[in-house]
């Protein structure tokens, strides 16, 4: 198939490459020229351009208004893709939104799948991402066949904007497990006791999880380098406080995980990864003598 992807950054470079590796023509836009160093695809100047060239489309782009700007702007997809090619958007925006979007696709008779992934860059990396879709069934089931080339679970929510309701669900959870990861690594820390055999012990237990290995590990090490980087979380976390306040959900979890990631935006940690909330529980060093 003939296959555009807009999103080029730690996660969508290896699904565009995966795409391309099965034997699909890969056809790419991004705002800077330096996404497509060693990337095997046809280059086009706009997203319309693009979206005139393809069947189906891939975004994995950073803000709910980028994601409508190239869908629905001046020169976005709207105006190049033809009655009945896809919109997969594995972006994580708001539910309302990719609702907005797909209903204005679909005055054009273009599908959208709002299709957010979970897994990470190596999820990304080895093509086992977790693929949770709203949208059409039938859609679905017709670009299957891509959707497989980057994931391992694909699961139809809903319709449009169900796939993003299910994607808040999981970074309610994924985060608060972080955050419950480095408050355990702190409790060890400041006992005296060695995190790593504290890691050790817990993951043979009740509190063993994907969270705990991964994210634990990074802590015991002080490996802090963005797998994902905790501001995207932040980004998340407004994303879901915004939709339980309109649904009038009680998120009480939920507020308390988003102050810390308030208070790990505030300390310059942003580009970082997500464990860095381990060293917001840490004390400052105390300052040194004149």
């Amino acid at each position: 198939m003939k296959v555009g992807f807009i999103g080029l950054g730690v996660m969508g470079r290896p699904m565009a490459l995966h795409l391309q590796a099965a034997g699909h023509e890969l056809h790419a836009w991004a705002r800077r020229p330096q996404s497509f160093a060693g990337l095997p695809a046809i280059v086009h100047a706009t997203p319309a351009e693009l979206g005139a060239a393809c069947e189906v489309v891939f975004t994995v782009i950073t803000s709910s208004a980028d994601v409508e700007g190239v869908a629905l702007g001046e020169q976005g997809l709207i105006h190049g893709m033809a009655a009945g090619s896809v919109l997969v958007d594995c972006s994580t925006i708001a539910s309302d939104v990719a609702r907005r979007i797909a209903g204005r696709l679909a005055e054009k008779g273009i599908h959208m799948l709002d299709a957010p992934v979970s897994g990470g860059v190596q999820g990304a990396i080895d093509a086992t991402l977790a693929i949770m879709a709203g949208g059409d069934a039938a859609v679905l089931e017709r670009v299957r066949p891509l959707l497989d080339c980057l994931g391992k679970r694909i699961v139809h929510v809903g319709p449009n904007g169900a796939g993003q309701v299910a994607k808040a669900c999981n970074q309610m959870i994924m985060v608060a497990a972080i955050q419950a990861v480095a408050e355990a690594m702190r409790l060890a820390q400041a006992s005296g006791v060695d995190c790593a055999k504290v890691k050790q012990a817990l993951s043979g237990g009740s509190a063993a999880s994907k969270v705990l290995d991964v994210m634990g590990q990074r802590m015991v090490e002080r490996n802090f380098s963005a797998g994902i980087e905790a501001r995207l979380h932040h980004k998340d976390f407004g994303l879901v406080l915004e939709a339980a306040r309109k649904s009038a959900v009680p998120v009480p979890l939920t507020a308390s995980v988003a102050q810390q990631l308030n208070a790990l935006m505030a300390m310059g940690m942003g580009r970082d990864d997500t464990a860095s909330l381990l060293r917001v529980l840490e004390p400052e060093p105390e300052p040194r003598p004149h």
